[in-house]
């Protein structure tokens, strides 16, 4: 597409007020195309380096207008940016530099350069940045194409809506690679359906967030956007993450730093088992998507570890030592969201059905979602959410000890390609408002104006302990929520049956029909 008739494009989108969401899915299928045979994995840091560094410099550039405003004020000098939490920008790292020299041999080198000068000059961002835009096997033509696209994204004069943008840009380019590297993607992607039902499960408004292995940061995104949506001030959040994978951690630090979170954002090559990174935190909120079934997670060095309080996990499923690991690390009153493989609902093998019931008996496990399958662009399987809570008789919501709700959304969600479902946003309300509505107190569903929960056969169902007892402490919701009523037509049965069987001699007269007219086809045949 040239790069003209491209420019005109996007000012017209902007001008249009098509919705971010809109806008991202179109510029990243524009990006997408000026990829050519490179990797999705290999190009997705080069595209959201530059959606970096366009964010940084355009929040920069807005600032920095206004200081130049100030007679009082020197709009060079970095201490004004740090009292402002903006990012300072070098001249050599500034967007107008790169898109003045988009067409240059150079723009490699000009954007490595650019990288490392903003790193120099804030030491939050030391070793995050993709700094090898100047390689030989980078097409430099499509660098600067890509330069010129994201040069349109220009909103100087509102650096809210700059970041708002930009960080739906971001996330949407996360998603977007995440889909097109399939299984790989996953392990860096936890997709956005699943990260808001648990966000609007748990409704995390205040205190310490944390995510043991928070891949891109999705979690602490979603938990910043509720707050928002629900006119909080998301300054009461206090955000605590840790990633293996250190590719995947500078991911998280630059998706972090697009939204404007701050957060305490480690990375150990060793893990969250091995060398946890918060050792002390106990945190209000934990919301973790760990990898599914890791068999090689090195269990047999950790066999008398204080974590495992319910049972040691077995050493060939990390499972249950996920699980185990996130309630070591919650508050007396926390609440945590789990999303894992559906076998830790029923499995008795190797000790995990013991550690199950050891949660279960000692009250920890607060509502229980079977998902659908397809959700997820690292399996096709269906997974399952565990909702925990320390403390099931306060903390502002109804006493619900000794009970536990069960969820069953496998029928929910649509298609959205061959391969993949997502949710609705109704999707996602009729659970995680089914499980607020459950837990609520009366006061609070009259102040609200919700309808006091009901089971609903077919979906969801509270239940006590002796029945659970009695299912061998299996958490698998379609054991306890019934089936689906069906509803009455109104019509009477002795129509439904003259209407059944006239349609059944109809069949048998069509079939009769059509055994004659082969017979008689087969003696022409003779």
């Amino acid at each position: 597409m040239g790069s003209v008739i491209f420019n005109g494009w996007v000012q017209n989108l902007m001008t249009e007020n098509a919705s971010d969401l809109d806008f991202a899915a179109d510029l990243f299928k524009a990006a997408d195309k000026m990829r050519g045979g490179l990797e999705p994995s290999e190009y997705k840091h080069v595209a959201l380096g530059l959606i970096f560094l366009k964010y940084i410099s355009e929040t920069f550039q807005t600032l920095h207008d206004k200081l130049s405003q100030d007679d009082d004020a020197d709009p060079e000098e970095p201490d004004e940016y740090l009292a402002e939490n903006v990012f300072w920008v070098p001249e050599k790292a500034r967007w107008s530099l790169l898109q003045d020299n988009a067409r240059s041999e150079k723009i490699g080198q000009i954007i490595d350069a650019a990288m490392t000068a903003i790193e120099v000059k804030n030491l939050g961002l030391k070793g995050v940045l993709p700094k090898d835009y100047a390689r030989p096997t980078l097409d430099k033509i499509m660098l600067g194409e890509l330069v010129d696209l994201f040069s349109n994204i220009t909103l100087h004069n509102d650096t809210d809506r700059a970041r708002d943008l930009l960080g739906r840009v971001y996330e949407y380019f996360i998603s977007g690679f995440a889909g097109a590297e399939g299984k790989r993607g996953g392990e860096f992607f936890t997709p956005r359906a699943v990260v808001r039902t648990l966000v609007d499960m748990l409704e995390p408004d205040q205190g310490r967030v944390y995510d043991p292995c928070c891949g891109s940061g999705g979690m602490f995104i979603q938990s910043e956007k509720f707050i928002a949506d629900h006119g909080g001030n998301r300054f009461n959040l206090s955000v605590y993450g840790q990633e293996i994978n250190h590719t995947t951690w500078r991911l998280a630090k630059m998706n972090l730093a697009i939204h404007g979170i701050e957060a305490d954002l480690q990375w150990d090559s060793a893990g969250s088992f091995h060398k946890d990174a918060h050792p002390l935190l106990k945190a209000d909120y934990i919301l973790a998507n760990p990898p599914f079934n890791i068999a090689d997670w090195g269990g047999e060095r950790l066999a008398d570890d204080a974590r495992w309080a319910y049972g040691p996990p077995p050493k060939g499923n990390a499972n249950f030592a996920w699980l185990q690991h996130i309630l070591y690390h919650l508050a007396p009153r926390g609440h945590a969201g789990v999303v894992l493989a559906n076998g830790s609902m029923s499995t008795q093998t190797r000790g995990e059905g013991d550690i199950r019931k050891a949660l279960i008996e000692a009250d920890r496990i607060d509502c229980m979602v079977a998902m659908p399958g397809q959700l997820f662009y690292s399996t096709q399987i269906p997974a399952c959410l565990w909702i925990m809570s320390r403390d099931k008789s306060a903390n502002g919501l109804r006493d619900r000890r000794g009970e536990t709700l069960f969820i069953d959304a496998r029928h929910l969600g649509h298609m959205v390609d061959r391969v993949r479902r997502d949710f609705s946003d109704a999707d996602i309300e009729k659970i995680a408002g089914t499980y607020r509505r459950w837990r609520a107190k009366p006061d609070t569903l009259t102040q609200k104006g919700w309808d006091a929960y009901a089971d609903e056969p077919g979906f969801c169902k509270a239940e006590g302990l002796e029945q659970i007892k009695a299912f061998d402490y299996v958490l698998t919701p379609g054991r306890y929520v019934g089936t689906a009523e069906k509803e009455d037509d109104g019509v009477p049965f002795e129509e439904k049956f003259a209407d059944l069987n006239k349609k059944l001699n109809m069949q048998i007269e069509h079939e009769s029909l059509l055994s004659d007219k082969i017979l008689s086809m087969l003696k022409k045949i003779k």
